[in-house]
């Protein structure tokens, strides 16, 4: 019997004394049917990836963006800020 645990994450092979049976791993009996399901599998992991990169760099650019606006606006207020104390300092005669 296989363990409950082993069985939940596909890896049945655990039992016979193989690998594990990954996603990426292949036995010896592999037919091309299989072989070719599996490949499509990648394709759609790396599809999905690219999608997810592709957003990544989007947020990352508007991130970005937000940072320099975020940068400008705190030294347009240390401007102000330099200003306001040194015109409250030439008033009191410092």
């Amino acid at each position: 019997p296989v363990p409950v645990a082993a069985a939940a994450a596909g890896e049945e092979s655990l039992a016979d004394g193989g690998p594990p049976d990954h996603s990426y791993s292949l036995s010896s009996g592999t037919t091309s049917e299989e072989l070719l399901r599996k490949l499509n599998e990648q394709r759609d992991i790396i599809a999905l990836l690219e999608v997810k990169m592709k957003e990544m760099k989007g947020s990352i650019r508007r991130l970005r963006l937000a940072e320099a606006q975020l940068r400008e606006e705190i030294r347009e207020k240390d401007r102000l800020l330099h200003a306001a104390s040194a015109g409250t300092r030439k008033r009191h005669g410092l």
